[in-house]
């Protein structure tokens, strides 16, 4: 019988007869002689009987092609046997069914597992050479081991192991083909498919590894990217920088120098006489703007918003004017209700000044985006401002008219609380710069409410009192003030029952009132000491009947003072020359303008709408 590699184990399947016994004392002698009388046939039969009627030999239902596959030991001691028995006994070989009568091909391949050890023919699962075993688990054809037990009578024995047997331990097997395999090799088996899983599972862990390393790869890929866009965007902006030092110094003061990139805008220097106009340079969508603060030296925009889809959280988004793609949101906390003033503070860039109707002052870090300091009010602020002169202190108007002043050294509470002239809402707040007539370290700040304005001295404990002839314009809606003339701009709205005591500088015919627009009035006043200050011009204006416009003075060295403002009317940012209040030029602007500011040492204009901001920087012709 040949054995079949074990390879070939997945075909192994069901396993019918019991491990073989090895073998005490080899083959029985064919010439031994029985005293027990041979048995008829058909007592034979009486004793042979369905393998699962007995309990010793366990019987699964075979499938339709299986192989045997005994050890190598036993398949020669098997063979031996049989050659032996057969040249002994000269028994006639098996047919292989009574109504087949053909001849099995016994050096067929195929014939492994399928032939009786005693005739060398093939067994069936049904008729005399039915498949059967032995209470010792070694299998025959039917018809041999009956022609073997009654030679010996008495004395049967398995023609393998000698194990004692007679005709009533026969069992039939129904089962085409017998299955047995080494235990050995199984192990084996079992073996490798432990392995294989566990090379599997490893094999997965390693592609899961590999995909995480790949992303980080790409990640890290794309940041080298943006490093060398930036740091050759650094390069080139060096290397103007050296070109324009170079042109100063050579004393070609006229020469232009203007930056390759719509979002660099640096400073430009005009000679005397030169007319000053403002060129879009930059446009950035928006959602939902408030106010915003703009720190060109840093390439930084600030802009308070609500977007829509944020679902009404109120935010304020960093923006970097190198890559306005990389924004920074930073959400603020629900009860700040919207944000009424912004500021970045002159002194230090890196903090930023809000005030916010849920009646909170807050200072935030730009570097970490967090909160430094919150100040919960009493009432909502409507205005803040930081001191021109001292990093620490800053200011808050409030919503009843008062004034707040706060050392950010001491986090409890405001170190001042005035009390102002009237219960309106301070709408403006400005620190002043110091003056040669002004006593060093003496803090002056200047307020705005409907009333007009209001001077306060923090380091005196009297009432603010009014600045002149800025209580009888009208309705004060916007204040104005450039710190390095000091000059302000107040800007009013008519109440229902005012007369205008004196001709203005462009008197209207009609007062003209159409839509949210209403005539007003800009006027400019100028600082002539720390205490006073001088009305030097004013013009007619279509201001907002309904809203508190913003509004700046631009200083432009060696140029014109101007004035920047909304008109209600044509719905553009219109630009005045200063004292006249000329009309110099007019941006248009897509919507209605909600914030207007200024950056004196680059030049640089900025009105926000709602949902765009617009930068303008200055040029000359």
């Amino acid at each position: 019988m040949a054995t079949i590699p074990s390879e070939s184990h997945h075909l192994v399947r069901n396993l019918i007869s019991a491990p073989p016994r090895p073998s005490d004392s080899g083959l029985s002698g064919g010439d031994e002689e029985e005293d027990e009388t041979e048995d008829d046939d058909d007592d034979d039969e009486e004793y042979v009987s369905d393998v699962a009627a007995s309990p010793r030999v366990s019987h699964i239902a075979p499938r339709d092609s299986v192989i045997v596959i005994p050890s190598e030991s036993q398949s020669s001691a098997e063979d031996e046997g049989n050659k032996r028995r057969r040249i002994e006994g000269g028994e006639a070989s098996c047919s292989f069914g009574g109504s087949q009568g053909n001849e099995w091909n016994r050096t067929d391949t195929d014939t492994d597992g399928l032939i009786c050890p005693i005739c060398m023919d093939v067994w069936t699962n049904n008729g005399e050479h039915l498949i059967c075993c032995l209470p010792c688990g070694h299998i025959y054809g039917m018809s041999c081991i009956k022609r073997w037990l009654r030679q010996r009578k008495n004395s049967g024995k398995c023609p393998q192991c000698n194990r004692k047997c007679t005709m009533k331990d026969v069992r039939k097997l129904y089962a085409s083909r017998v299955v047995a395999v080494e235990e050995e090799s199984q192990k084996i088996i079992r073996s490798l498919e432990g392995k294989c899983a566990a090379l599997e599972r490893q094999s997965s862990d390693w592609h899961k590894k590999e995909a995480g390393w790949q992303k980080r790869e790409s990640g890290l890929h794309l940041q080298v990217q943006k490093l060398t866009e930036r740091n050759t965007y650094l390069e080139q902006l060096l290397f103007d920088m050296q070109s324009r030092q170079s042109a100063l110094m050579n004393g070609n003061a006229n020469t232009q120098l203007r930056c390759e990139s719509d979002h660099n805008f640096g400073s430009q220097y005009h000679g005397r006489g030169t007319i000053c106009n403002f060129e879009l340079k930059g446009v950035f969508h928006v959602d939902g703007a408030r106010v915003f603060d703009m720190d060109i030296y840093n390439q930084i925009l600030l802009i308070a918003q609500k977007p829509k889809a944020v679902g009404g959280m109120h935010q304020l988004t960093k923006m970097s004017l190198l890559y306005p793609n990389e924004a920074q949101d930073i959400l603020l906390p629900s009860t700040t209700n919207g944000v009424k003033d912004l500021h970045i503070s002159p002194l230090n860039s890196n903090l930023v000044l809000f005030a916010s109707i849920g009646k909170r002052l807050s200072v935030l870090s730009l570097d970490s985006g967090n909160t430094v300091i919150n100040y919960d009010l009493q009432v909502p602020a409507w205005s803040c401002s930081w001191d021109l002169n001292n990093s620490h202190y800053i200011y808050a108007g409030l919503q009843n008219g008062f004034v707040l002043v706060f050392d950010m050294r001491k986090t409890a509470g405001p170190m001042k609380s005035l009390v102002g002239l009237t219960s309106n809402p301070v709408h403006t707040v400005h620190s002043l710069a110091p003056t040669s007539n002004l006593a060093s370290g003496v803090k002056t700040i200047l307020s705005a409410s409907a009333i007009g304005i209001c001077q306060w001295n923090i380091d005196s404990e009297e009432r603010p009192h009014m600045v002149p002839e800025t209580d009888n314009q009208g309705v004060c809606i916007s204040l104005a003030y450039c710190p390095s003339s000091d000059d302000i701009v107040a800007s009013y709205r008519p109440k229902f029952d005012i007369s205008t005591d004196g001709p203005l500088s462009q008197p209207s015919p009609t007062p003209l009132t159409t839509g949210y627009g209403v005539q007003g009035t800009h006027v400019l006043f100028n600082r002539t000491d720390s205490h006073h200050f001088q009305k030097v011009g004013s013009s007619y204006a279509n201001v907002s009947k309904i809203r508190l416009p913003k509004s700046v003075i631009i200083d432009i060295e060696n140029q014109s003072r101007m004035f920047a403002s909304w008109d209600e009317v044509a719905c553009e940012l219109v630009l005045h020359e200063l004292p006249s209040f000329r009309v110099l030029q007019q941006l248009k602007i897509p919507a209605q303008a909600r914030d207007v500011r200024y950056s004196p040492s680059h030049q640089v204009l900025g009105c926000l709408s709602e949902n765009t901001l617009q930068l303008f920087n200055s040029t000359h012709s």
